[in-house]
């Protein structure tokens, strides 16, 4: 039976997704670093630190070190968000929903745990979610599972009680892998990619949750 509802925050909970690509490139810019939009593909599903970390092996820069940079690129995402950001559609009923029905409830994001703390207390949602957890404490980030493992392990909840939600392929295929239900909610330009096929069921905007099927999954 389902009792624990865990969520990714960017592109789900806030539309700070895009950001992440702008933030990105402004910095590398500052730094003379040779990274371009399409360069982005060669670090999908990778934490900020391993992306920087890749950007040095492959596309060294002189000055600041690659820690470095992914600071600047959490200062500047941090800021942006705060400024151009915002809840997205459906969230805060689905949040509401879920705290009156006595579901246990966790945030499990591959950001950093200082941006994650920062936006959703910025936002005013930090008091619908029991635990939050970033991929910086496990080994690997998503699609590896680990993150959502242990968001549920410090719920005290089984993976079989659980169930995710979800905007992308990569957190789609962690919440698969870490035994649990995944409800995807894709971007609507990706909504129809087959890669989304994995997931229990896949809804246009959170404004679609409710209850009943959870019952289903």
């Amino acid at each position: 039976m389902i009792n624990t509802v865990i969520f990714d925050m960017d592109g789900l909970l806030l539309d700070t997704e895009p950001l992440w690509g702008k933030s990105m490139l402004q910095v590398a810019e500052k730094h003379k670093i040779p990274i371009t939009a399409q360069r982005f593909k060669e670090t999908t599903g990778l934490r900020i630190y391993e992306v920087t970390d890749h950007w040095a092996i492959h596309y060294p820069w002189e000055g600041r070190t690659s820690k470095e940079v992914a600071e600047e690129i959490l200062d500047e995402i941090i800021a942006s968000s705060k400024s151009h950001a915002t809840v997205m559609r459906g969230v805060e009923q689905t949040l509401q929903l879920l705290r009156q029905h006595k579901f246990k409830i966790g945030l499990a994001s591959s950001s950093p745990a200082r941006m994650i703390h920062e936006l959703v207390d910025h936002f005013g949602i930090t008091h619908y979610f029991d635990v939050i957890t970033s991929a910086d404490v496990v080994d690997l980030g998503k699609p590896h599972p680990a993150v959502f493992l242990h968001c549920a392990a410090e719920l005290g909840s089984r993976p079989n009680q659980c169930v995710v939600l979800e905007d992308s392929v990569n957190g789609t295929i962690a919440g698969k892998a870490a035994r649990m239900k995944v409800i995807a909610i894709p971007e609507e330009i990706h909504f129809d990619d087959p890669r989304f096929s994995i997931a229990d069921a896949r809804l246009r905007s959170m404004e679609d949750f409710d209850l009943a099927m959870l019952k289903h999954l």
